[in-house]
């Protein structure tokens, strides 16, 4: 039988008996629990009623949180003249056209959000087979392929998240840190579900939002009641 050390098994003592929590139990049960040596991440994950293989059920879009998601995110901009110079006063980490795609070609991703203007999606599309995997293809259905460049990248470095549902029809992402109040966790978990259920798409049947749980990084995770987080209640 697998043992566990004293903060494991102290997590674990006070995750007993707790299923299908309110969003604010969940919120403080996270964060008093996560008690690693460094600011853990508080992660949500939402298993939907969707089979994203079919287009008319597939869940994508953007949420700014309220409060950012506590990470420092790199964003790289493919653009020229103007629109260049303008993500750079926004404060863009990696600018560039052809030599950022032989950059990202060559193996070396050094960003966490990339944005592109219409007019190099000739250039980007070529990196897909590289992009897509990590889920960094700009799109312009979350907004990373537009003309207003200081506007996405202000978006992006303010604490945007980008959501889309996997092979299996689970949404997750990082929605804050355990530094953060438990209050500023609360209300990054109902921006995050609310922008989730605006994001329903036409082919969805049945229960939409069937499960939702949230963890810390080295902590276990809690079921949330559905209609506590969605504000049914």
């Amino acid at each position: 039988m697998a043992k566990f050390g004293k903060r494991t098994t102290a997590a674990r003592a006070a995750f007993a008996e707790k299923h299908n929590v309110t969003v604010t139990e969940a919120a403080a049960l996270v964060k008093d629990n996560a008690t690693a040596k460094f600011d853990e991440s508080i992660e949500i994950a939402m298993v939907l009623g969707v089979d994203p293989r079919h287009a008319d059920q597939m869940v994508r879009g953007t949420v700014n949180l309220p409060h950012g998601t506590g990470k420092t995110v790199r964003v790289a901009v493919f653009a020229r003249g103007d629109k260049a110079e303008e993500a750079k006063a926004a404060g863009a980490d990696i600018v560039g056209a052809e030599d950022l795609m032989e950059t990202v070609q060559g193996g070396k991703i050094d960003f966490d959000r990339c944005i592109a203007t219409p007019d190099m999606m000739a250039i980007v599309g070529r990196l897909g087979k590289v992009l897509g995997p990590r889920n960094l293809m700009p799109n312009p259905r979350v907004g990373t392929v537009t003309m207003d460049i200081k506007e996405a990248v202000e978006a992006a470095k303010g604490g945007q998240v980008q959501f889309k549902a996997e092979k299996a029809g689970v949404v997750h992402a990082g929605i804050g840190k355990s530094s953060f109040s438990a209050q500023q966790i609360e209300e990054n978990m109902k921006a995050f579900v609310d922008a989730v259920g605006k994001a329903k798409p036409t082919g969805a049947k049945g229960t939409y939002m069937k499960k939702i749980s949230v963890s810390s990084t080295m902590g276990p995770g809690v079921s949330v009641d559905v209609a506590s987080a969605t504000g049914n209640v």
